[in-house]
């Protein structure tokens, strides 16, 4: 069968486009093909910064003759209807339809369609040009002489040449002869751009591929991908020192050029006065290189950058190392200027001093400063939440009611709180806490500590504070100015240089985590109580003034929010209730005067994303869905219940006592549906089977043990009450006929199966699972 290849070769390519642009040049190529009747064996995609190609194997040489039916309407229809056959079928007139009988609905018009099938050139010829003009790139230009008239070709970049052939292994592939805006197909490609520019004749894939090779342009990305790395390993290894490697610099490195040649740069040892993340992402956003590191020396960079060039220079890229180094040392310069200048003193120092005492700042501490000033600019965090003095004022209460509760859950501390933070419920997690996949069921406590001295609550809360106090103040710094993606990070550094308690300095840096599904979580008490605040806060203003995610839509991040709310307070395995925490975080907001009730809908936006979270980590959705009611606001209750039911649905019990509790469900939600007269209270005086008497002694007595558990959190011990009503009921529905003729006994049998709901309901909705 035969072979297509398709080239499509263009100045260069934004390399954070390529792998995409040629994933979409792939999809609709095939289902191009498909849709107009051909099929494929096997399709992969290639692209280099000059380049997307495409080799599609095993395309069949012709559609299949298509013969099909459409039927009409009556042929005593309306010329509206008429019309609107005949233009569905493609007829010109009604003359060219068939008449077909009905003997119940009389006379119909059919349209007899037969298209025969056509060569897959004529299919591709027609194809390519389609996709090019209307190929979904992000940004795309247009250019030359034809790019004032309308409708002109627009690429990314001006395309240049295209290449098609197809045809079978065994036989001399034809070029699919086609034009699009003055280029027109052939077999002629080009190498690369300074080594090897001249035309390159090529036939099929393979012959494609050796030929580009044997012209320095690497095609597939991944393969230049596998040598960057492991050159810029080896040379690394050679000059004593590691490489620290970046995934995401390497994708776009390899997008950069087709023929990589790894250099090594150096810069003067004095810059590495800098924090290793500023040298690191300043190399990394101006030069694309990579930087290194001495052998066993831990977070210390060295002195010394990797670079890809694209060309093999006679000079074996002296020059081009040197030229990179210049550009390095250049901004390294001005990152140097950033580091030094945010420690120095702020010049407008003498009008800060009311925002000091706002927040009890020291003005001789440079990110004390910063935060004044922050507070005194009056800086907006939203248009209808206030400033971001307001904002850091409001987490910093939040965090101070928090801590001490975070401490309690997460911290070895001595000694007991005197009493809970006045409108925040907290609920203490049992000794029998169950883990969840997530969560470091054998890692030790994590803790707080400063020397060898573990703080206190009232400590840990005071702590609190100041993290938050601190933990803006580096949006107004000239290094995050310049690496906005620093923010955090360089406060960490900044509030460590000032002799900030580690707890503080870490939480400076934390309070962002989780940043993804793939981020670690915060730990230290002083971390979470912040981040758990900053996020609630967020998430309880957004909600206020009705700015939440719509669709796909989420402009603020609140869905990360959430679901970082939601991991903290389960792999931290701490106890919330979540709508007290928003009934709190809404009064600290006495500005906002919208009085709209949100609490409700912001616990069911959550209860979505824990659903998500907890399906993630292997959950079942029907048991997630059978154990969480719109007033489950503990989290990690909603954890342990939903692991109890699995365990117990597992057993052969559990499985039996679902089929029998869903029976009873059905019957009940069928008579109630009837409005079936069913008793209020179970009547012993009128059971008639010993069926009937076993089963209410058995309610009775694991509803009374299953309630108990559910009180002392107990999940496991609550399956197990419920467990011994199995046998009672299958009992029950093998000998005793629920719809009695007599209306008082079957309103009592009715009532028997509800207290059967109601016993189950206590630990979870069973009419939700499936099974």
């Amino acid at each position: 069968m035969p072979d297509l290849l398709l080239e499509l070769r263009s100045e260069e390519i934004p390399a954070r486009m390529q792998r995409k642009a040629a994933g979409d040049l792939k999809k609709m190529m095939t289902d191009g093909l498909v849709e107009a009747g051909l099929t494929y064996k096997a399709a992969r995609e290639y692209w280099t910064p000059r380049r997307l190609a495409l080799d599609i194997r095993g395309v069949t040489a012709r559609s299949k003759d298509i013969s099909e039916e459409i039927k009409g309407p009556s042929t005593k229809a309306p010329e509206q209807a008429v019309q609107g056959f005949l233009r569905k079928a493609g007829l010109f007139s009604i003359a060219e339809a068939q008449v077909h009988a009905d003997p119940k609905k009389g006379d119909f018009y059919v349209a007899h369609i037969a298209k025969p099938g056509r060569a897959a050139e004529e299919i591709i010829a027609e194809l390519v040009p389609d996709i090019i003009s209307d190929f979904p790139w992000p940004k795309s230009m247009r250019w030359g002489p034809a790019s004032a008239k309308p409708g002109s070709l627009r690429w990314v970049r001006p395309l240049q040449s295209i290449l098609c052939t197809f045809g079978p292994e065994t036989e001399e592939p034809v070029v699919v002869d086609f034009e699009i805006d003055g280029i027109r197909s052939g077999n002629i490609t080009y190498g690369h751009r300074f080594h090897a520019p001249g035309a390159i004749s090529v036939r099929r894939f393979d012959d494609y591929v050796a030929k580009l090779e044997a012209a320095k342009v690497v095609l597939d990305a991944d393969r230049r991908k596998q040598i960057i790395l492991s050159d810029a390993r080896n040379l690394a290894f050679a000059n004593g020192l590691n490489l620290v490697e970046d995934e995401g610099l390497l994708e776009e490195v390899s997008g950069l050029v087709e023929w990589p040649v790894v250099l090594m740069g150096e810069f003067e040892q004095d810059f590495l006065a800098i924090p290793a993340e500023v040298i690191r992402l300043t190399i990394r956003a101006n030069q694309k290189c990579f930087v290194t590191r001495p052998q066993g020396a831990g977070e210390e960079l060295s002195n010394r950058f990797v670079l890809t060039a694209n060309i093999e220079a006679s000079d074996g890229g002296k020059e081009i190392a040197h030229g990179n180094g210049k550009v390095v040392r250049a901004r390294l310069s001005d990152a140097l200027y950033f580091w030094k200048t945010d420690q120095g003193d702020l010049p407008d120092l003498d009008q800060l001093q009311a925002s000091a005492e706002k927040f009890g700042l020291d003005l001789k501490k440079p990110l004390d400063q910063r935060m004044a000033r922050l507070d005194h600019l009056g800086v907006t965090f939203h248009a209808k939440l206030g400033t971001q003095g307001e904002r850091v004022e409001r987490i910093a209460q939040l965090a101070e009611e928090l801590a001490p509760i975070v401490a309690s859950a997460i911290s070895p501390l001595e000694g007991e709180m005197a009493g809970r933070p006045e409108g925040v419920v907290a609920r203490e997690a049992p000794a029998s806490s169950v883990h969840n996949r997530a969560s470091r069921q054998d890692a030790p406590t994590p803790s707080v500590a400063f020397g060898d001295i573990s703080p206190s609550r009232g400590e840990i809360t005071a702590l609190a504070r100041r993290a938050v106090v601190l933990a803006k103040a580096d949006l107004t710094t000239e290094v995050v100015g310049e690496f906005p993606e620093l923010q955090g990070a360089m406060g960490r550094k900044y509030a460590l240089l000032q002799g900030e308690h580690p707890s503080v300095a870490a939480a400076v840096e934390e309070h962002y985590k989780p940043q993804g599904p793939s981020d670690r979580v915060p730990t230290d008490p002083v971390s979470v109580a912040v981040a758990l605040a900053d996020k609630l806060d967020m998430l309880v203003g957004f909600w206020a003034i009705d700015e939440k995610p719509t669709g796909s839509k989420d402009p603020y991040a609140l869905r990360r929010a959430a679901l970082g709310v939601i991991r903290i307070l389960v792999e931290n395995r701490v106890r919330l209730a979540l709508t007290s925490l928003f009934d709190r975080a809404y009064q600290m907001a006495n500005y906002l005067s919208s009085g709209r009730p949100f609490s409700a809908d912001l616990l069911s936006f959550f209860h979505d994303r824990l659903k998500v979270y907890l399906r993630d980590q292997g959950a079942r959705h029907d048991l997630i869905d059978a154990v969480i009611t719109p007033r489950s606001d503990d989290l990690l209750q909603i954890l342990r219940r939903v692991l109890a039911l699995g365990t117990f649905l597992d057993t052969e019990d559990g499985k039996n006592l679902l089929a029998g509790t869903k029976r009873a469900a059905n019957i009940l939600a069928a008579e109630e549906k009837k409005k079936t007269t069913i008793a209020e209270n179970v009547e012993p005086a009128l059971f008639r089977e010993e069926a009937e008497k076993s089963l209410f002694a058995a309610v009775n007595q694991a509803e009374k043990e299953a309630g108990q558990a559910i009180h002392n959190e107990d999940f496991s011990a609550a399956m197990l009450a419920l467990s011994a009503l199995r046998e009672p009921v299958d009992s029950f529905f093998e000998r005793v006929l629920v719809n009695d003729e007599d209306q008082a006994v079957r309103a009592n049998r009715l009532a028997l199966l509800a207290r059967i709901r109601a016993a189950t309901d206590q630990v979870a909705d069973f009419s939700k699972i499936a099974g």
